[in-house]
C-alpha cells in the first residue's frame, strides 16, 4: 500500500499472511478510509473476547474526526484555523491536544535554531503549496519580505488553556498532526486489549506486536524516484513510529529550476540541497514525524550532524550524479532490523 500527502510518501508492503483463524479464533481484521486530504488504514490481530472490527473502527474514525476537527488547515472551522484568522496580539481558548502540538513544534524549532517552524503556513500559500494557494510559483522579493513578518514560532504563547499571538501568524501542523494521530489511535488499541496492530494515517504509521503467523510487521520503504515506485528497503518493526519525509514528489519548476514543498522557515525558501527523503524510527510516531522533517530541512550534512547528536534512528536517501546514495546511522540499523532489497 503506497500512502502520499503533500509530497510525504512512504510505501507499505504488510505482509498479514492468512486472514483466516488458526483454530484458536484468531483472524486478522483491517479496514481503511479517507483521512486529512489522504487515507488510513488499520491491520490487527483479532484475539478471542476482543472488540467487534465494527466496533474497534468507530474508535478510530472518533480519533481521526476529533484530530480533524482541531487540527486542519482545510477546513475553515477547525479550531487552529479559527485561530489562524485571528489578527496579532489575540488569544483564543484551545484543546489540550492542539497546545500539546505547539509545545513539541517550539521544542523542534530550538533544537534546529528556526529551521523547523509550524508556523510557516503563510509561506505555502505564497508559493503555490498551502490550503490558500493560488498559483505554484517563485514570489516576488516584496512579497516575500512581508510574508516573512508573519512567520516565527517566537510569536506564538501558551498561557494556560490559551494560544496566544503577538503576530498575525498562520500555524500548519502537517509535519505532525498525523503522528500524532498515529499515537493516540495505537494507544486507543492497546487500551481496547489489541496489542498486535499497524496503524497508518496519511503514511505515517506504528507497528507492535506480531501477525497471525508469528512474524513481525514488514514496512517497505519507497526509493524517491519520479518515473515509478520501487521497493528501497525492508523494515521489521515492533513497537516503533515511522515516518519519512521526501521532495520529490511535490514541487514545481521554474526556469529551470526545482522547487519542493520543503520550507527552511530562516530563509522563506524552499530547501536546494540535496537530501531527497529522511526515514526516522522512534518510539512515538509524533516524534518521528517531525524529527524526519526537521531532518529534512537541515539537508545531508547538517541533518546527519543533528541525528548523530540526539540519537535518531535516520536513514538518509541523497542524490547523486547517478541515482542515489542510502545512508544510515546505528540507531537505524538497531531498530529496523533493515536490509538493502
Amino acid at each position: 500500500m503506497q500512502v502520499l500527502l503533500n509530497g510525504r510518501l512512504i510505501a507499505m508492503l504488510v505482509l498479514t499472511g492468512a486472514l483466516s483463524g488458526c483454530g484458536n479464533g484468531d483472524s486478522m481484521e483491517s479496514f481503511g478510509g479517507p483521512t486529512m486530504g489522504s487515507t488510513y488504514s488499520i491491520q490487527y490481530l483479532r484475539q478471542k473476547g476482543l472488540a467487534a472490527p465494527a466496533d474497534v473502527r468507530v474508535e478510530v474514525e472518533k480519533i481521526l474526526a476529533q484530530v480533524d476537527r482541531q487540527m486542519s488547515t482545510y477546513r475553515s472551522d477547525s479550531a487552529i484555523e479559527r485561530f489562524n484568522d485571528l489578527p496579532a496580539n489575540r488569544c483564543q481558548k484551545m484543546p489540550a491536544p492542539v497546545l500539546e502540538l505547539i509545545r513539541v513544534g517550539e521544542q523542534l524549532s530550538e533544537q534546529s535554531e528556526g529551521a523547523f517552524d509550524l508556523t510557516v503556513e503563510p509561506l505555502l500559500n505564497l508559493w503555490g503549496f498551502g490550503p490558500q494557494a493560488r498559483a505554484e510559483k517563485v514570489p516576488s522579493v516584496q512579497a516575500l519580505a512581508e510574508v516573512r513578518q508573519r512567520v516565527g514560532y517566537q510569536h506564538l504563547r501558551i498561557d494556560n488553556d490559551q494560544l496566544c499571538k503577538d503576530a498575525a501568524v498562520e500555524v500548519d501542523f502537517n509535519s505532525i498532526a498525523a503522528g500524532y494521530a498515529v499515537d493516540t489511535i495505537a494507544a486507543r488499541l492497546d487500551a481496547m486489549g489489541i496489542h498486535n496492530y499497524l496503524a497508518e494515517a496519511t503514511g505515517e504509521l506504528k507497528a507492535s506486536g506480531r501477525k497471525l503467523d508469528g512474524s513481525p510487521w514488514r514496512i517497505a520503504l519507497e526509493e524517491p524516484r519520479d518515473d515509478r515506485q520501487v521497493a528501497q528497503r525492508i523494515l521489521a518493526v515492533d513497537g516503533y513510529g515511522v515516518s519519512t519525509s521526501g521532495d520529490y514528489r511535490h514541487y514545481f519548476e521554474q526556469d529551470g529550476k526545482r522547487y519542493s514543498h520543503t520550507f527552511d522557515a530562516r530563509t522563506g525558501a524552499p530547501v536546494s540541497h540535496r537530501l531527497a527523503s529522511v526515514t526516522v524510527i522512534d518510539p512515538s510516531a509524533l516524534m518521528a514525524d517531525g524529527l524526519s522533517t526537521l531532518l529534512l530541512i537541515l539537508g545531508p550534512e547538517r541533518g546527519w550532524d543533528y541525528a548523530e547528536k540526539h540519537a535518531i534512528a535516520a536513514c538518509f536517501v541523497i542524490r547523486a550524479d547517478r541515482g542515489f546514495v542510502i545512508r544510515t546511522n546505528q540507531a537505524f540499523e538497531r531498530l529496523s532490523g533493515a536490509k538493502a532489497e
